[in-house]
Formats: structure tokens, C-alpha cells, sequence
């Protein structure tokens, strides 16, 4: 049996003003101070942040940042660095979301520096990952992967991988309303996990989260979740409104 917690996470994009924010994180909180089978995490807008860490600060409910920069200061007009982040109390960022790559022209040297810069604030990176349509289509997908995962993992030691999460997100499937199916997911994490053996040990790649992430709803989170490999869930739009977000929470109830 794997010792993994599985970890429910909320990716809230541009969305929720402070007072949505908290509305949303009130309605939520009864739900995780109840559950004991997995973490469930929340990432607001950086205008949020407070407003939600004031609310969450000393329950079970996490709370993450999208996006940093990965320098810890500096003349950077616009960005945020992992130790103001620390210093809101955040634990886990997302990086190398499909939407920063594409729209903002991220690549896998710059998530590299980003990840580096979590990990020595001991922020924990949600490090997402994932095939476009037409790479799925071409065959590609295993390749693209394998190049996101080895580039974005440059010079990261096994210590550090074992705080880091691993979010599969295809990107056909995110905000689309389609999914990977359950086995199409798992199979794909199943590659992950044989590819974090080969760059590090069998016995790391067994304790390292990986979540699937892409159009993730109440009506197929228990099938994913049944999956041995899939570790959790990064969720987007259900995860704005109570009554979808609590049910992907619940999946085990």
C-alpha cells in the first residue's frame, strides 16, 4: 500500500475578489477540518492571499500561490518572489501551469529557476506538466513529458523531490470540459513515476505525489481517484464553487 497523501487542490486563476474569497473558504472549511484521507489545498489570486490565510491560518486547509518569480527580490515590476509568498504564509506554488507556458512563454529553464527558488524557502512546488492535442495526437506525448519533467528537474536533489508535487495536466483537457479518461490518466502517471525511478530511485518516484489535473469534476473524481498512481487532483473551475469543489474533497466518502 503506498503511504502517499493524496493531495485536492485548488487552482482559482483569475478569479474571486477578497470578499468571494473568503465567502468560498468559509463554505469549504467545515468540509476539510472533517476529512483525514487527503490535504486539500487552495490557491487564490496574489490579491487573496491575505484575506484567505487569515481565514485558514492554524486549520487543516492549505494555501498556495499560482505563479513566482524566482529571484527573492529586485527591480522585477510585477512579480511576486517565493519569500513574500513565505512570508503570507503560503506552502505550495504552482508552476509550469499549461496557461503560464503558452500565454506567457514559460519554458522549462525558467520553471527550473522557480522550482530551485521554492525549494530554498521550503515552499513546496506543484509543478505542472503535460501534452498539447496535437502532440497527443502525434504520438508525441511521452516525449513531451519526459523533456518537461527531466528539464524542469535539472540539478533538483532527491531530498527536494520528495516535497515536490507533480501535477499531470493535459492540455486539451483543461477548461475544455473533456478528460483524459481514468486509464488514460493513470498511464500516463505510471510513465512519470518509471521516468522519476530512472532519474532518481524506485523508492523516491514511490513517496512523490502526482495529481491529475484537466477538466476534474464531481462525476469522475472517484474513477481518477481510483487510479494507484493518480495522487490527487489540481482542479480549476470546479473548484470555485462550493458545490463542486466539496463532492472532489469527499471523493472517498
Amino acid at each position: 500500500m503506498t503511504s502517499r497523501i493524496p493531495l485536492i487542490a485548488g487552482n482559482w486563476k483569475m478569479f474571486k475578489v477578497r470578499s468571494e474569497a473568503a465567502d468560498l473558504v468559509n463554505a469549504i472549511l467545515p468540509v476539510v477540518s472533517r476529512t483525514d484521507y487527503c490535504e486539500v489545498a487552495v490557491c487564490p489570486p496574489f490579491t487573496a492571499l491575505q484575506t484567505v490565510y487569515n481565514l485558514v491560518k492554524g486549520t487543516k486547509l492549505a494555501l498556495g500561490a499560482q505563479n513566482c518569480h524566482f529571484e527573492d527580490s529586485g527591480a522585477f515590476t510585477g512579480e511576486v518572489s517565493p519569500l513574500m509568498l513565505k512570508d503570507l504564509g503560503c506552502q505550495y506554488v504552482i508552476i509550469g501551469h499549461s496557461e503560464r507556458r503558452q500565454k506567457f512563454g514559460e519554458m522549462d529553464e525558467l520553471i527550473n529557476k522557480k522550482l530551485k527558488a521554492l525549494n530554498k524557502h521550503q515552499l513546496k512546488p506543484i509543478l505542472c506538466v503535460g501534452e498539447t492535442l496535437e502532440e497527443r495526437e502525434a504520438r508525441r506525448l511521452n516525449e513531451v513529458v519526459e523533456r518537461q519533467v527531466r528539464g524542469c528537474l535539472v540539478d533538483v536533489p532527491q531530498e527536494k523531490m520528495l516535497t515536490t508535487v507533480i501535477a499531470y495536466e493535459p492540455v486539451w483537457a483543461i477548461g475544455t470540459g473533456r478528460n483524459a479518461t481514468p486509464a488514460q490518466a493513470e498511464e500516463m502517471h505510471i510513465f512519470i513515476r518509471d521516468l522519476l525511478g530512472k532519474m532518481y530511485s524506485k523508492d523516491v518516484a514511490e513517496k512523490v505525489r502526482i495529481q491529475y489535473g484537466g477538466s476534474v469534476k464531481p462525476e469522475n473524481i472517484k474513477e481518477l481517484m481510483a487510479q494507484p498512481d493518480i495522487d490527487g487532483a489540481l482542479v480549476g473551475g470546479a473548484s470555485l464553487k462550493p458545490d463542486q469543489f466539496i463532492p472532489l474533497i469527499q471523493f472517498k466518502d
